[in-house]
């Protein structure tokens, strides 16, 4: 196999983990991100990395600012998956909606090259779209990736991120896989250190990334902040809270 297409396979390993099946059982509703105390994340949320992974994992903790519990993500030359799976859930939660702040922004960042494909904050969505659709490649690459895991892969992952590179509104792929597509909600220009309110559309957006290969919206395979400076041996932090799945 060519080292490209090694290199996919195992960003698709990943993400079978990240937006799959975890090492709890998988829940239909979203626990909050503050259910548990000041320090960890309570469960079901827990953090996910590359398989043997050897690097550092990025830290996701809970800490308390102006009296609020939110969730702390430091990146610093590392990689790391907060993910809450989810199964059954109700189909008509289409919205997605939180509050986050970027603090230290990753100056080497550049989405679109595989060597620049850090995030210092993102927030996603895991969709159990079936294979059919999936160009032959592709399929391909995420079999392959289903056989060297034994948790299920799903075909498509939704990110929503924070660059402070790209334009506010800006869409893209993954530079490792199309597998993972994202839409940049806070862009070039935004402020740091300020509290930015999100709510999304959770079935439009994926019509709009998706909508080549699929006319219908599967159902949600889990939830997940993330952010990674592996590749450009960088550090970020940033905070996220008020994470809810809705109507």
């Amino acid at each position: 196999m060519r080292a490209a297409s090694a290199c996919r396979v195992a960003r698709a390993a990943v993400w079978a983990v990240l937006l799959g099946v975890a090492v709890a059982a998988p829940d239909s509703a979203l626990a909050p991100l503050d259910g548990g105390s000041v320090g960890e994340p309570a469960a079901p949320w827990h953090v996910i990395g590359f398989p043997f992974q050897t690097k550092p994992f990025t830290r996701f903790d809970i800490v308390e600012i102006d009296g609020h519990r939110v969730l702390r993500v430091d990146a610093d030359h590392s990689y790391g998956i907060l993910l809450h799976p989810l199964t059954g859930t109700d189909p008509g939660l289409h919205k997605l909606s939180w509050r986050w702040r970027l603090d230290v922004p990753n100056p080497n960042a550049d989405l679109h090259v595989r060597s620049g494909d850090d995030v210092a904050a993102e927030v996603c969505v895991g969709f159990d779209l079936p294979l059919d659709p999936v160009p032959f490649i592709d399929r391909q690459l995420l079999r392959i990736a289903r056989l060297a895991s034994k948790d299920y892969v799903p075909a498509a992952a939704m990110c929503y991120v924070w660059d402070s590179h790209l334009p506010s509104g800006t869409a893209l792929d993954s530079a490792f896989t199309r597998r993972i597509r994202m839409i940049v909600l806070r862009g070039a220009g935004t402020p740091t250190g300020v509290w930015r309110s999100e709510s999304r559309d959770i079935d439009a957006d994926f019509l709009r990334l998706f909508g080549d290969e699929s006319k219908e919206v599967p159902p949600i395979t889990g939830v997940a902040v993330a952010a990674d400076a592996d590749n450009t041996q960088s550090h970020s932090l940033a905070h996220v809270a008020d994470l809810v799945l809705g109507h």
